[in-house]
């Protein structure tokens, strides 16, 4: 490819404290087989080396720039920093994160979707999140998606093709239409800002694993899963924005299933004994949700859990190892926002 018959698209990596990772980010660009990019890497004060790594590559290749933070700025705020350094210039932005990379033809297989489909204002791919596969469920043989369609498909049935901004592409007109891009209140801003999107443009999709995403002790995902936030982000999402893609009824019976979830969920905070940061949390979100926490509903879906287990030991006893397993056996200590990303 011509650099100059290709349009731009400006990738942006905020990072605080990325040293580990960081240069393999930068490398997963450099290797990068559509040639018209630049790489913006925003650094939020990290004290690690993580600003020495970057200004390396920066004096080796000038389609690198450094900017940095004059103070420390909270995850979704750091993020949105990033995204206003987006060049004036690109026609699509790229994150990377830090801690993450992405293949070798990432961008040249999500522009040509872009490209193709002017209509499409994100464009996915299946990503490789540790050892699995993540946001199949689309036909294989198409390539482009009714924005609203997809939001439905989540609403509805919990379809997962889109979310953490290192597995999309953006066309660089919305990110500058929405300032802030993230909502700094959200935790799961990034599913949020697609949702948001997404009512006005459709949704190209890559059959191909095109980026990796990585967990790791300390970060926001890993804080995220500890303290089951993706409960209060759907809800969250679902009285923003389920009106825009729903019928009345499909809306409250939507409302009904993820409040049913939601509580199941905080009786198994019960189980494994969480602390007053997870309560004060998701007390905090169903208030936000405008639904408020209910101590008797709780005590109901409490009450019937012990039933079912009296009725069921047996069944009961590999419930309680599975949800062992899936949240590491113990409670993980609280992280602090300089840990997170």
């Amino acid at each position: 490819m011509i650099p100059s018959l290709t349009p731009l698209v400006s990738v942006i990596t905020p990072v605080y404290n990325g040293a580990e990772y960081l240069a393999e980010c930068i490398e997963s660009v450099l290797a990068q087989t559509y040639p018209n990019w630049d790489h913006t890497i925003v650094d939020n004060c990290s004290t690690d080396g993580s600003l020495e790594i970057a200004r390396g590559y920066a004096q080796k290749d000038q389609r690198i720039r450094i900017c940095e933070n004059e103070k420390f700025l909270r995850v979704n705020a750091n993020h949105n920093r990033a995204f206003r350094q987006i060049s004036p210039d690109s026609k699509y932005c790229k994150v990377v994160f830090a801690d993450d990379w992405i293949f070798p033809e990432c961008l040249e297989r999500m522009v040509g979707i872009a490209e193709e489909c002017p209509s499409a204002g994100i464009v996915g791919a299946y990503v490789l999140e540790g050892q699995y596969v993540a946001c199949a469920g689309l036909p294989y043989k198409s390539k482009l998606f009714s924005g609203r369609e997809i939001c439905r498909e989540r609403f509805l049935r919990g379809l997962h093709v889109f979310g953490p901004a290192n597995n999309v592409l953006f066309r660089a007109d919305l990110v500058r239409s929405r300032d802030p891009f993230y909502n700094e209140s959200n935790l799961h801003a990034d599913i949020e800002s697609c949702i948001a999107l997404l009512r006005a443009c459709d949704f190209g999709f890559v059959h191909q694993v095109l980026t990796f995403t990585r967990e790791r002790p300390g970060s926001l995902t890993a804080m995220s899963k500890d303290m089951h936030t993706i409960m209060a982000g759907k809800l969250h999402d679902l009285v923003m924005y389920g009106r825009d893609f729903l019928s009345q009824e499909e809306l409250e019976a939507c409302l009904e299933r993820d409040l049913s979830d939601y509580y199941a969920t905080l009786v198994g905070g019960l189980v494994r004994f969480q602390g007053k940061r997870f309560w004060d949390y998701h007390k905090r979100k169903l208030t936000e949700a405008g639904v408020g926490f209910s101590r008797l509903r709780l005590a109901r879906v409490a009450l019937k859990k012990v039933c079912l287990a009296l009725i069921n030991p047996l069944g009961s006893i590999q419930k309680v190892r599975q949800v062992a397993n899936e949240f590491g056996g113990t409670t993980r200590p609280a992280v602090s926002s300089k840990e997170m990303r």
